[in-house]
């Protein structure tokens, strides 16, 4: 079976955790200061805040700015639900916008009319690493005073035309997952450019005191504290970051070559020249059912993408949303993966080819 995402660890993974081991970095240390401190640098983003995941890094970031009870943020009906879960672990409300017909971004056109007293932030999701209209998210933000944090857990080091992704607001997260394109087996982290709330982050992620060894508890946190064996395996994995993105770009360029061809599926576009990294190889079949079980007898694994949060029983809100609605009926991903192999893509196509002319 042809798997849907392939990503690899090897020796030098191991060796490098052999040595944080000998020297008894176990825990949050000096190698995931190491590790930050790289982050920062690839990024070109002062501080960095590694934590437990890219769920824990969005609620941290929410903490940052002090939302809670009976405020509301906006966020795209389109995304995992890891967004919305971050902002009602807060007691806050997570308040919907449809995203637009072409891409399952969230439509910066539609977000003005869901401001209200109550929203105290804006979280845009780049995801499968698109660039969301940042230009606009900032413009309104600027008119209404709303601060804006990014949800970029699909797109560490994609880019526009601005910078990195993640890292054109207050706040950008990032999730360090088996799934991603640098990954820890679990971890995440959150960037800023504002010395206070990195100074926040760091209190919030360690049970809201500087050290174990207080005096008072003076702010509310938990435990999010990243260990310096997660940082020894992303630090190699770092290494082969570009190595990976061309290698997802081959992957993209031989899916867009052939599809594009097709009359019963659509690839989803990625903007690679702007920047945009393609994560995941994501297309729309109307015969979406038909497509996976074809794939299925044929050993190759795809999967469905995730539903609406509209649809979550968790969240109230009885909007409009038909291009979402598109997106989630239809979607549906392709093998892909750093490491999955270019000749798997090829059988992968010769199945596409057999689907379009099974008739």
């Amino acid at each position: 079976m042809i798997s849907w995402w392939r990503i690899a660890f090897g020796d030098c993974e191991v060796e490098k955790l052999r040595e944080s081991v000998q020297k008894e970095c176990i825990g949050q240390g000096f190698v995931t200061e190491e590790f930050e401190e790289e982050i920062s640098m690839a990024l070109n983003v002062p501080f960095v805040v590694a934590t437990t995941s890219g769920s824990a890094a969005l609620y941290m970031a929410l903490l940052s700015l002090g939302i809670g009870h009976g405020d509301e943020v906006i966020i795209p009906n389109r995304t995992w639900i890891a967004s919305a879960n971050a902002i009602l672990l807060t007691g806050a409300k997570a308040v919907l916008v449809d995203v637009r017909s072409d891409l399952p971004l969230i439509d910066v056109s539609q977000i003005q009319s869901r401001i209200t007293p109550q929203t105290k932030a804006l979280m845009p999701v780049h995801l499968n690493g698109r660039s969301v209209d940042m230009r606009g998210i900032q413009q309104l933000a600027g008119k209404f005073g709303i601060p804006v944090i990014e949800d970029a857990c699909q797109a560490f080091f994609s880019s526009n035309s601005s910078g990195y992704l993640g890292t054109q607001s207050d706040l950008g997260c990032f999730s360090l997952g088996l799934t991603k394109l640098v990954s820890t087996g679990q971890g995440g982290f959150v960037v800023t450019k504002n010395r206070d709330v990195y100074e926040r982050l760091k209190v919030i992620r360690n049970h809201g005191v500087t050290d174990e060894f207080t005096e008072s508890y003076d702010q509310f946190g938990f435990n999010f504290k990243f260990t310096d064996l997660f940082a020894s395996f992303g630090l190699v994995q770092l290494s082969r970051v570009s190595k990976r993105i061309a290698h997802l770009n081959k992957i993209y360029a031989k899916y867009e070559s052939t599809i594009s061809k097709f009359k019963s599926l659509d690839l989803l576009p990625v903007n690679v020249l702007s920047g945009e990294i393609p994560l995941y190889a994501e297309v729309l079949c109307p015969e979406r059912k038909e497509l996976k079980n074809f794939l299925h007898f044929h050993n190759i694994q795809a999967r469905i993408v995730p539903p609406d949060l509209n649809t979550s029983s968790c969240i109230k809100d009885d909007g409009s949303f038909p291009n979402s609605m598109r997106f989630s009926n239809q979607g549906l991903y392709l093998p892909c993966g750093p490491e999955q192999p270019l000749e798997n893509i090829d059988f992968v196509i010769d199945a596409l080819d057999d689907f379009e002319h099974r008739n």
